[in-house]
């Protein structure tokens, strides 16, 4: 594991500083699956690649794919010729290295060691990859699904992570078209706490959410995801634990919803009565 974190803090640059204490004081209170998760976490107040191999973390699982992803494209910008090329580039190597299988509701992790992924997490692999870049851009949340929207200059450029072909989108009528397809209906309001985000069509009916999420609430949005897993196996204690971790990082409504809608399931299946 040590090994590990030397060979990130040379690959992704990370510098050291103090991590925030209210947020290592608080994370004291959380439940972990494992000691990896643990650790992965508490580095997380300085990086959110930490935090989104935080969820089914083990000590085995390997990040030489990633390392190797990251070892190609500094090869690649320290030769480009511009922005939108590179742009390319990025999401080309992204999906030919790591985005293999679209699966619903698969981790970071699952896409390093099997190369399965969903808009989650693909999303978080574009957005590591061009913050390191330092590429302008907004990771955007609606009611079942994530997308990148990256400026360049006046151009705006759409990275849809579940689309490896034409998912770069780049004509700005086709880019206003896609924006257009996920603005909310005037008043309309969630349907179900318990729908992921990880679909691969655009939904036309009803949307409610709209707007911009950084990597940290976007790690959040990964244990939601993966808290939705648990409530609909009836795993309501385990689907707590992960949503207290989820509202940690993202406090939403969706999160604190579906906390509380597991809070009351966990007494109401089993008899058991959690902390609000």
């Amino acid at each position: 594991m040590k090994k590990v974190f030397l060979t990130l803090v040379i690959l992704i640059g990370l510098v050291p500083v103090t991590l925030s204490q209210e947020f290592l004081s608080t994370s004291e209170t959380l439940k972990f699956q494992s000691e990896t998760e643990k650790t992965f976490w508490q580095s997380g107040g300085n990086d959110a690649f930490f935090l989104f191999r935080a969820v089914h973390a083990e000590q085995t699982q390997p990040e030489e794919v990633w390392i190797n992803l990251l070892e190609d494209l500094d090869n690649k910008a320290s030769k480009k010729k511009s922005d939108i090329l590179f742009l390319r580039q990025i999401f080309e190597r992204t999906h030919h290295k790591l985005l293999k299988k679209y699966e619903i509701h698969s981790s970071f992790n699952s896409m390093l060691t099997e190369g399965k992924f969903d808009c989650v997490s693909g999303t978080a692999a574009l957005g590591l990859l061009l913050e390191r870049y330092g590429y302008d851009f907004e990771i955007i949340e609606t009611d079942h699904h994530v997308f990148i929207l990256v400026s360049l200059g006046d151009q705006k450029v759409i990275l849809e992570s579940t689309f490896p072909i034409g998912g770069m989108i780049f004509s700005p009528a086709e880019v206003r078209k896609y924006l257009d397809s996920y603005k909310p209906a005037e008043f309309a309001q969630l349907k179900s706490y318990n729908q992921s985000l990880a679909g691969t069509e655009i939904e036309f009916n009803d949307n409610s959410i709209f707007k911009k999420v950084t990597l940290r609430q976007l790690a959040g949005l990964q244990y939601y995801n993966d808290a939705i897993v648990h409530f609909n196996s009836a795993s309501f204690i385990e689907a707590v634990n992960q949503l207290s971790k989820a509202y940690l990082l993202y406090p939403s409504d969706r999160i604190l919803g579906l906390r509380e809608l597991s809070i009351d399931m966990a007494y109401k299946t089993y008899g058991y009565e959690l902390k609000k």
